[in-house]
């Protein structure tokens, strides 16, 4: 600025020189027919102001122009400064459990600054803590609209449309972070999760595959194999509702392929040609099954299809065929007798029966067995000690099937358990289990 005024200065000293040895006057036209004269000393000492002035305005507007850019970046910081207390002041409230503090805090963050990010999906996290899904909605749809790439956002906001009942809308949004991430372990797991809620086991299926190329720790990967077992033998019982029997046999073998003891591999493709009216194509496969499995469940299966084909000699022969194979096996001997008794032949279940050593375990499904052949032969004492004993039940009962992962008790066979939601658990065993602790499942070996 100085350098400026000496300029001038100096110019105004060159011009008066100038204007020494320059008297004329110089005529200027506005028209053709008007004109004035003005001496060339003063239009040059005008020229010269008139640039003067417009030096000195544009640089006065320069500096208002600085002074108000240093004011706002000031506020800026300042405001900045204040709102990141605040949010720090929260997160020290979030993380001490005070939540309802938390919730303030961030509150007056997003008042301060109404696109705070990490405010608007803390405290949508909060609201959903509330069960406010409509505004947990709200907040981290906010944030996604500032932030479509952040994870945290994107994932909370999924979390918050299945905690809604909106499973639909929540798998949108994974497939929006699989966009963005497709190698996000827990958006795959996720939303596989959800495709298997809503039954949507071709979806759940595409998911599974994709979770299997991934790289995962042995024990992950053993849990994630049984899971796509499962998977797939569902998706086998989807085309075999519809009647699309080829598409589910490709399924049922594709889980024995990867597991021969996948016990519903098998039964499912029994059933497959069971609706086809192959009845004895059933009875053959499920045969080769138990020979390969040795699971006592294939020969229920096999009791009730040989007795609706009209031939129980065939079920009686398997039957004795394991028995002997397994004399001290005492279920096999037990369910042989009891297929007795279910045939009338009360002499033969009496002889096998009988001879069951039940001196460690209880075994109530025998005791009443039992006591009805005493009755059926009128010895009322014997069926009353036998009823005795099958009424002493102090421990859980086991019959006919239960699951040994949660002790979830059933009369009827499922390849996936209601309770824990497994595959390929349940257990046909009619001896109690005996658990020393009520709230841990014991899972028995046979």
């Amino acid at each position: 600025m100085r350098f400026i005024i000496f300029l001038f200065i100096a110019l105004i000293g060159v011009i008066a020189y100038l204007a020494s040895l320059n008297q004329a006057d110089l005529i200027i036209f506005l028209t053709k027919q008007t004109s004035f004269q003005i001496p060339i000393v003063a239009l040059m000492l005008f020229s010269m102001a008139f640039g003067g002035l417009l030096v000195i305005a544009g640089v006065g507007i320069r500096e208002i122009k600085n002074v108000f850019i240093q004011w706002k970046v000031a506020s800026r910081q300042k405001r900045e400064a204040r709102t990141l207390d605040i949010y720090t002041s929260a997160l020290n409230a979030l993380l001490a459990k005070r939540l309802t503090e938390a919730a303030q805090l961030f509150d007056q963050v997003l008042e301060m600054e109404p696109n705070h990010v990490q405010s608007l999906w803390r405290l949508g996290n909060l609201k959903r803590l509330e069960k406010n899904f409509v505004e947990a909605i709200r907040l981290h749809r906010k944030a996604r609209t500032l932030d479509d790439r952040n994870l945290e956002v994107l994932l909370a906001l999924a979390k918050d449309l299945e905690e809604a009942q909106r499973p639909e809308e929540a798998i949108q949004v994974l497939v929006d972070v699989l966009k963005t991430d497709a190698m996000n372990l827990m958006a795959l797991t996720w939303i596989r999760d959800l495709y298997i809620r809503l039954n949507r086991w071709e979806e759940a299926h595409q998911s599974q595959e994709r979770i299997m190329k991934m790289p995962l720790a042995d024990e992950e990967a053993n849990r994630e194999r049984m899971l796509y077992l499962g998977i797939k033998y569902e998706l086998g019982q989807f085309y075999l509702s519809k009647g699309m029997r080829d598409q589910a046999r490709k399924y049922f073998k594709g889980t024995i392929r990867l597991d021969r003891n996948f016990l519903p591999g098998y039964i499912g493709l029994g059933e497959a040609s069971i609706q086809e009216g192959k009845l004895g194509h059933a009875a053959e496969l499920w045969q080769k099954a138990y020979h390969l499995t040795s699971n006592v469940i294939l020969l229920h299966r096999l009791e009730d299809l040989f007795l609706e084909m009209g031939e129980p000699e065939q079920i009686i022969q398997i039957y004795q065929d394991a028995v002997s194979k397994n004399p001290s096996d005492r279920i096999l001997r037990f369910y042989l007798g009891k297929l007795y008794y279910r045939l009338e032949m009360l002499d033969d279940a009496f002889e096998v029966l009988s001879g069951i050593d039940v001196s460690e375990e209880r075994f109530p499904d025998l005791y009443k067995l039992m006591g009805n052949l005493y009755l059926r032969q009128g010895d009322l004492r014997a069926a009353v000690e036998e009823f005795k004993k099958a009424l002493n039940l102090k421990k859980r009962v086991v019959v006919p099937y239960y699951c040994p992962v949660c002790d979830y008790h059933t009369l009827h066979w499922t390849g996936r358990c209601p309770r824990c939601g497994q595959w390929n658990t349940f257990e046909a065993s009619p001896i109690v289990v005996s658990r020393p602790q009520e709230k841990q499942p014991l899972k028995v070996k046979l």
